[in-house]
């Protein structure tokens, strides 16, 4: 009997130990992702004349939003054909040279998690955007897996702490901020409803010279992101709490929105349509 206590007391001990170890290992891989390579071979593509470049990209080190990311590659093909739009889809660091750059109207982070260029490939989108380059960020693109100071308070915008986790996934109205731009707000809702997993950052990107273009009540919300050990997380970002954002950059225009999660946001027709405007506003300035 004291043998058969002994090996299930072990085999319990085992259990927590291998969960303890699952779990530290998904938070390591969460916040900063597991880099194995950076793809270095330039691709070859051939741009049309006289449409519009969007390069979508979708590689994740970290945390991956598959279900996201693939609803995001089909939306993005449809608006592609719908707006005469060329479409360069790929998951390869490669096409992140200054030439090849320099051809695309705007770059769009689907759901890109972790550490995704080596340090070349990062200076030359950050050169890209610096000289008029237009970016778009969604959802995972915005969290704290990419360590690049530069890269959060330029493109991001602010710096993210946490998405709820009692509370997963919550309905919120998303709201219409009054901003001068009118071809990123045009055919847009006042207001409509999503369920998402809503972000949490330290600060407004109001701080980095960002306009805030949609917003939700955070006062509604369950913000609580405390986890085991994790006990600090239990804020939120006040009654006005910023889901989609932008900021000007010469002719160019940069805008996230930790809208995204899931596919469920992939058939909302107003998350469409800002995206769409967007990329609009990258060529038509």
């Amino acid at each position: 009997m004291r043998k058969f206590i002994k090996i299930t007391l072990l085999c319990l001990l085992a259990i927590i130990v291998l969960a303890v170890a699952a779990m530290s290992l998904f938070v390591y891989k969460v916040q900063n992702g597991f880099p194995v390579s950076y793809e270095t071979k330039i691709p070859s593509i051939n741009f049309p004349a006289g449409q519009p470049a969007v390069l979508l990209f979708s590689k994740s080190t970290g945390f991956r939003h598959g279900e996201s990311i693939e609803a995001g590659k089909k939306a993005f093909q449809k608006l592609a054909i719908n707006n005469n739009w060329f479409l360069y889809s790929t998951e390869d660091g490669g096409v992140f040279n200054t030439q090849q750059l320099s051809k695309f109207s705007v770059v769009v982070f689907n759901n890109c998690t972790g550490r995704l260029l080596n340090d070349s490939q990062q200076t030359a989108l950050q050169n890209y955007v610096q000289q008029g380059g237009s970016w778009i960020g969604i959802h995972g693109a915005g969290d704290n897996s990419h360590h690049w100071e530069w890269y959060d308070k330029n493109l991001v915008g602010a710096k993210f702490s946490h998405h709820a986790l009692k509370k997963h996934l919550q309905q919120a109205g998303v709201m219409l901020n009054p901003v001068t731009d009118s071809l990123l707000t045009q055919g847009l809702p006042v207001e409509w409803q999503q369920t998402d997993e809503w972000y949490v950052f330290y600060g407004s990107p109001k701080t980095n010279g960002f306009n805030i273009i949609y917003s939700i009540d955070g006062d509604k919300i369950d913000p609580n992101g405390n986890i085991l050990w994790v006990k600090d997380k239990n804020f939120g970002m006040g009654k006005t709490h910023p889901v989609a954002w932008y900021r000007s950059t010469g002719k160019g225009v940069i805008m996230y929105t930790s809208i995204g999660h899931d596919s469920t946001a992939w058939q909302q027709p107003a998350f469409l349509q800002l995206l769409e405007n967007t990329v609009k506003r990258s060529y038509s300035k």
